[in-house]
């Protein structure tokens, strides 16, 4: 499956409350109406005319539709960005609301989403706070991952995974007799010994 990235600072973050309560992403587009039924290339075509913009501006227009309306496919991931957050979701297929509600911003170009997950951006998996770190509107990831790949990501916030790898480089046979230690600490006659045995003790028994 592909993986994409839509960034909402970028796109307009007061659309993220409803996408995440309607169960779906979109944009707006004026004057090019449904594409769904129009090749990438007729699209395209259709956007440049109905466009009023020119030069960069226009370029990134059609590289938005080409990968909102064309390169995603039922089935792809998309990532959301949000600020410290991220939601992840399945994507579904376009489709074209022609007379979207005041409320809803004139979002006429649509996909909806399943959405699965929401992250802390700071505890996400490297690769994927780099690609979710990204300055663009619209990004699809270079290659394509297996469900076993966005599994891995997930399976644990990445700060949590480092923390887990120091605490098992010491066996636990080492940790029961540290602890031993500690506790015959705690009943010295030494105040001071005793009082920082038992901030140890306690530290150790953090979740």
């Amino acid at each position: 499956m592909n993986v994409f990235l839509l960034n909402s600072e970028l796109h307009g973050a007061r659309h993220v409350p409803a996408f995440l309560r309607d169960h779906y992403v979109g944009f707006e587009w004026p004057g090019i109406g449904d594409l769904e039924q129009l090749s990438k290339e007729a699209g395209q075509e259709k956007a440049v005319q109905a466009c009023d913009q020119k030069g960069a501006a226009l370029l990134d227009r059609l590289l938005e539709i080409g990968s909102f309306v064309y390169d995603m496919q039922d089935g792809d991931y998309l990532f959301l960005a949000d600020g410290d957050h991220v939601h992840m979701g399945d994507l579904g297929d376009y489709y074209y609301v022609d007379r979207p509600s005041e409320e809803e911003a004139g979002l006429c170009h649509r996909r909806g989403v399943t959405w699965l997950k929401s992250l802390l951006r700071s505890e996400l998996h490297p690769e994927l706070k780099s690609f979710v770190d990204r300055k663009v509107t619209i990004s699809k990831l270079e290659r394509k991952v297996t469900p076993e790949q966005i599994e891995h990501w997930l399976d644990k916030p990445f700060g949590q995974a480092r923390d887990t790898e120091r605490t098992c480089a010491v066996d636990q046979e080492t940790i029961k007799l540290a602890l031993d230690i500690l506790r015959k600490a705690m009943r010295s006659g030494d105040a001071d010994r005793r009082e920082r045995a038992a901030i140890a003790v306690l530290q150790f028994a953090k979740p």
